[in-house]
């Protein structure tokens, strides 16, 4: 019974992201939205299908979630497409196993990701990347609101990918990303008299980098750039109803600076900010939110093309609030002799936005044509994370070094 309520409890989850979890709240004298119990209101923005944006590569899940701009490899699919055309390699694939909820006690939830790229042309101005994210909650016992059992599902969600890079210059690069979108949590079940079913959707990756050398007195080094508009795409919903949920669309900056001290020792340090293109919700309770009381809240209504340029202004608070809405990714790498790399990281998220904050170590080993990175997360506050104290690990599989 508890691993019945556990799993119940992770799938929840799940489908909460996907409406909206924020508690009501009432505006103070001072204009400003308060808790029912007095404390500054905790309004997250929400999504659905959220597991799009896990960040499943341990090598950035050990750089505090920052992969914008560090160096290109299969993982680019997820944070950045466009740096597939500055990838040193002809042809590489990476995978990587993500346990969800570990610590929880459930064994057969988790992440897979599967990765590739391969360079289209002698010259290497173009690239073709893939990407397959698969996500399972695994077995559970559907009842009924009486606790009456009913039928046993296994929830799961997926993501296939495409990608086509190509540089500009020499120093820039461009991408486009198409994305087909699959999402099971609990179809063929009726909840309230709807009749649940899978979630549909089609997206599309915008991205941009551009990387400059730079000559230093002891060395040289590299500056690279990378802007990411990340799953835009059709809104969702596991019912026929109208009230339907955006995808997690996603505006990511990102920038890293590599120093290669010797021969054999280099040094990165980098950083992502992050901001969902998503309405942020309203606060003022179901008369605000719905007034034209069709049934849907007014935030809901809006276009996800419109979402994506709103939502830089919508917050109830003003700009205040817009500026808690980004999310911060602070990560470094050391490589001795292109083989053995040790990292860390931090992530920060704002309070009452959704409050993660935690830290991020990792290894990475290169042995001939295989990789292998290792990644583990910290918290450092109470609020709980899917991956506390989980190891991840990718492994990637070099062509290029095969053939040689």
């Amino acid at each position: 019974m508890k691993n019945l309520v556990l799993r119940l409890a992770a799938l929840l989850m799940l489908i909460g992201m996907s409406q909206s979890v924020n508690a009501q709240c009432y505006p103070g004298p001072d204009g400003k939205y308060y808790n029912l119990d007095g404390t500054p209101c905790t309004n997250t923005v929400t999504s659905a299908v959220p597991f799009l944006r896990i960040v499943a590569d341990a090598r950035s899940g050990a750089m505090g979630d920052a992969g914008i701009a560090i160096s290109a490899d299969p993982n680019a699919m997820h944070f950045n497409a466009s740096k597939l055309a500055f990838a040193e390699d002809k042809m590489a694939m990476s995978a990587t196993y993500t346990p969800w909820l570990r610590s929880l006690g459930l064994n057969d939830v988790y992440m897979a990701y599967l990765t590739g790229y391969r360079k289209l042309d002698k010259e290497a101005l173009q690239t073709l990347g893939f990407g397959l994210r698969y996500f399972s909650l695994g077995s559970i016992q559907f009842t009924d609101i009486n606790g009456t059992a009913l039928n046993t599902g296994r929830p799961n969600e997926f993501e296939v990918s495409i990608a086509y890079a190509r540089k500009l210059t020499e120093k820039m690069s461009a991408a486009v990303t198409g994305k087909f979108i699959y999402s099971n949590l609990a179809a063929g079940n009726v909840v309230g008299g709807d009749v649940i079913e899978p979630a549909i959707a089609g997206a599309a990756d915008f991205s941009l980098t551009y990387k400059s050398p730079i000559e230093l007195k002891n060395g040289d080094a590299d500056l690279t750039v990378g802007l990411a508009l990340s799953n835009i795409g059709n809104k969702v919903s596991y019912t026929n109803s109208t009230d339907r949920d955006f995808l997690p669309a996603n505006f990511g900056l990102g920038a890293a600076y590599t120093m290669n001290l010797d021969q054999y020792n280099s040094l990165t340090f980098t950083t992502d900010v992050n901001k969902f293109l998503v309405p942020t919700p309203c606060q003022g309770g179901p008369e605000a939110c719905d007034e034209d009381n069709d049934g849907t809240p007014d935030y809901k209504q809006e276009s996800p093309i419109g979402a994506i340029f709103s939502s830089w202004g919508d917050a109830p608070e003003g700009f205040s609030e817009e500026l808690r809405e980004f999310m911060f990714s602070f990560g470094a790498e050391y490589w001795y002799d292109k083989q053995f790399a040790v990292r860390a990281g931090y992530f920060s998220e704002h309070v009452r936005k959704g409050a993660r904050k935690y830290l991020t170590v990792g290894l990475g080993l290169k042995y001939n044509v295989f990789g292998l990175n290792f990644s583990y997360l910290v918290p450092t506050t109470n609020q709980r994370n899917p991956l506390d104290n989980t190891l991840r690990f990718s492994l990637l599989f070099n062509f290029a070094d095969l053939e040689e």
